[in-house]
């Protein structure tokens, strides 16, 4: 692989402008079909499998125009102290606004009266106008969501509290600013990295190439794919990330060439063929960590992870040729100036720098000399803080986790005060009763279900089976008395169901719970029953891909186990501050409760890609090494003399972006900037920069070991580039003396 993609470097060196026509062509193809493309697909969240989503599929064939899955907004009427909703003023004003929301859109479906529906409270002050939609939340016009807003606006004029709850005001975080902050700082890592302006651009010049060139196919594609709105967003994050680094990779290399004394084409085509091969693998690596979120089997999940392993297969093709093309435009100015005027003077230049020890040398040494004790301090120091990841509970947002200035979370608080937690997440059973056994009938088996859930401690209010035209199928909905995203309600789930499947035995009606609530409770369950299948898929393929790039079997053991361990640390400090509150205030997060269900998953797959991009880079430059004649000590110099400051600045730019999230007011946004951040943070100084070189250091020479018949099987990619340098003889018997098991 090293020689082809030395080949590849020099052709893309010398027909550099041919290369860079045909990638600003793609960007403009690219972008041209993306303006004329159809409108994306609205976003649907579907679970296929669950028992909630059978019954939302159960409804609409049961309940034509019932609109199950629609939008549903919730308009809270509080009146001032000392009066009650049904003074006729307030009276009034309340029937105003239903009106208005009736009128308002044409994507209203129904509005339900507090007065015939009987959704006052008790105490009279609190009253609340059930809105449901044609259409889902993702769907719902500008026009539809400005009219809820005056509706409830023109409600305050009268004097009355008015807030709007439910998913119709839903939207999609931007996350245009915080990206800006991230591209700022990623510009201040790379100046400061490689001390040359143009060094430092071609980075993040390619990277948003790739981007541009990823998200816009995205989106001309959107409508023929079936893609929603929301599927760009996980491959802008990736794509930005990887581009990035292995940009920085390349140039990196192509910088110590040439400051070995190698022409500007030949250096091209040794950091292609050398830091490329590892670009390949690891991109690889990001590659089956998205691919693999089908195992989770939720179709926007699985969309979104194809997307960005897309984008991520461009981000390792612009790596691959246009870096190499744009170095042969750059010249010599990649280097900072004080080395080029050293070198054409004929001075030592950078040459004379490279002999004194760097802080990568340094640090290598440190943990050389001691890696007993480093190996316990970031293994003692991980494992307690991966701690509180044994008390992780799963769910997903609710007004409930909303910011306390929002409309969403007021109106959820008024609900909450004036008729009690569970009003804010009702239950919905469907009893299909077209197959009930002889002698039953429908009626009786709806009666049975409804005296069942009434007995249940945590049901505070069952209404009465609501049936179908062809009267075979029933309605209930049951409020618990527990908020939404608890573990009362969420047991409330599974005492429902099973309950309720004694009926199915002895009737033949069988009964499904539904709602957001419970369609929250499957999800959370689903994503936690995939996350062992997806972790062992995810770390298995990249255990193999690792075994061939480093032909060992120890380095991708331990490239796998550092990689849970740092995960792992992650989620439980996600758990200690946004689940159990500790710095809660420093991080502003306002309201704990349960981790987002697909936080896990998410951590999983974006990590994962992000860890074994430092470790391919950081370690095949030791294989290297190691392979040319060094000893495992002084490999492992070598690779951090070489690496380590090219990896600090990758993860240094990644934790910066990540870390622009947590600012953000949405709590789910902040819980994915927070984890993220601190996970590449664990990864990539604990793990790779102490934890590897701890280990390689007690493991010596066993750690390149390979039995020899692994060795015959296993391909020889030579990522290490020993293809490109002509060893002498006795470095060539030396060489086949450490290694015997090659190929």
């Amino acid at each position: 692989m090293a020689t082809f993609l030395y080949k590849l470097g020099r052709l893309a060196f010398r027909r550099r402008r041919f290369v860079a026509l045909i990638w600003v062509a793609l960007l403009a193809v690219a972008g041209v079909g993306a303006a004329t493309a159809a409108a994306p697909a609205a976003d649907s969240f579907s679970v296929p499998g669950t028992e909630a989503q059978r019954a939302f599929d159960l409804l609409d064939q049961r309940f034509p125009g019932a609109n199950a899955d629609g939008a549903t907004a919730r308009v809270v009427f509080r009146a001032p102290r000392g009066e009650t909703m049904k003074d006729p003023a307030n009276k009034a004003a309340v029937e105003h606004t239903v009106r208005a929301l009736k009128s308002g859109s044409d994507q209203v479906d129904q509005v339900a009266d507090p007065y015939l529906a009987k959704t006052v409270s008790k105490d009279g002050r609190t009253a609340y106008a059930q809105v449901t939609y044609k259409v889902t939340g993702f769907e719902l016009t500008d026009h539809s969501k400005d009219a809820l807003k005056d509706a409830a606006k023109d409600g305050r004029t009268s004097g009355l509290t008015v807030e709007v709850g439910g998913n119709a005001l839903q939207a999609i975080p931007e996350t245009g600013a915080t990206e800006v902050i991230g591209i700022g700082v990623s510009a201040v890592v790379l100046v400061l990295t490689f001390g040359a302006l143009i060094a430092a651009g071609l980075p993040l010049l390619t990277a948003l190439i790739g981007v541009g060139i990823g998200v816009s196919t995205i989106t001309a594609l959107s409508s023929a794919l079936d893609l929603s709105k929301t599927t760009s967003t996980l491959a802008m994050m990736i794509g930005l990330a990887v581009g990035i680094d292995y940009a920085l990779f390349i140039v990196s290399r192509y910088r110590a060439e040439l400051t070995e004394g190698r022409e500007r084409e030949e250096a091209a085509g040794r950091a292609v063929g050398t830091a490329g091969s590892a670009v390949v693998f690891a991109g690889l690596t990001v590659v089956i960590a998205l691919v693999g979120l089908a195992v989770v089997n939720i179709p926007m999940l699985t969309k979104m992870g194809l997307a960005a392993a897309g984008t991520v297969v461009i981000a390792v093709l612009i790596a691959l040729t246009l870096i190499p093309a744009l170095l042969g435009f750059a010249g010599k100015r990649v280097l900072p100036r004080k080395e080029r005027t050293a070198k054409e003077a004929g001075g030592p230049g950078a040459e004379g720098a490279a002999r004194r020890p760097n802080m990568g040398t340094r640090w290598a040494r440190f943990v050389l000399r001691r890696p007993v004790p480093v190996l316990v301090a970031v293994v003692l120091g991980l494992g307690a803080v991966a701690v509180p990841a044994a008390s992780l509970e799963l769910g997903l947002p609710d007004d409930g986790s909303q910011p306390t200035h929002t409309t969403q979370r007021k109106a959820y608080d008024l609900v909450s005060d004036g008729f009690g937690a569970g009003f804010n997440g009702p239950l919905m059973l469907v009893v299909d009763a077209r197959d009930v056994h002889e002698g039953q009938s429908a009626k009786s088996a709806a009666a049975q279900v409804a005296a069942k859930v009434k007995a249940l401690d945590d049901v505070a209010v069952l209404t009465p089976p609501a049936f179908n035209k062809a009267g075979d199928t029933a309605r209930l909905t049951v409020v618990p008395k527990s908020k939404p995203s608890s573990v009362a309600t969420e047991d409330l789930v599974h005492d429902i169901r099973s309950r309720t499947a004694d009926i199915a035995a002895d009737t033949g009606a069988r009964t499904l719970v539904t709602g957001t609530t419970a369609m929250n409770v499957d999800v959370s369950q689903k994503l936690n029953d995939a996350l062992v299948p997806y972790l062992a898929l995810v770390v298995g393929l990249a255990f193999l891909l690792l075994m061939v790039v480093f032909r060992s079997v120890l380095v991708p053991l331990k490239a796998a186990l550092g990689f849970l361990l740092s995960v792992v640390a992650a989620l439980g400090a996600v758990v200690a501050v946004f689940q159990w509150g500790w710095l809660a205030d420093l991080f502003g997060v306002e309201q704990t409760g349960p981790i987002m269900s697909m936080m896990p998953i998410f951590l999983v797959g974006v990590v994962f890609g992000l860890a074994m991009d430092y470790e391919v880079f950081l370690v095949t430059r030791m294989r290297e090494a190691f392979v040319h004649g060094e000893r495992p000590g002084e490999a492992v110099v070598t690779g951090f003399r070489h690496g380590a400051r090219v990896v600090t600045a990758a993860a240094v730019i990644m934790i910066s972006v990540f870390a622009g999230f947590i600012g953000s007011s949405d709590s789910m946004i902040k819980m994915i900037g927070f984890g993220l951040a601190v996970a590449v943070f664990f990864d990539a100084f604990l793990v790779r920069m102490a934890l590897v070189p701890a280990v390689l250091a007690l493991l010596g020479r066993a750690a390149w070991w390979l039995p020899r018949w692994l060795g015959r099987i296993l391909p020889n990619v030579d990522v290490e580039g020993e293809g490109l340098r002509e060893p002498s003889a006795g470095e060539a018997d030396a060489h086949e003396a450490r290694t015997p098991e090659r190929v």
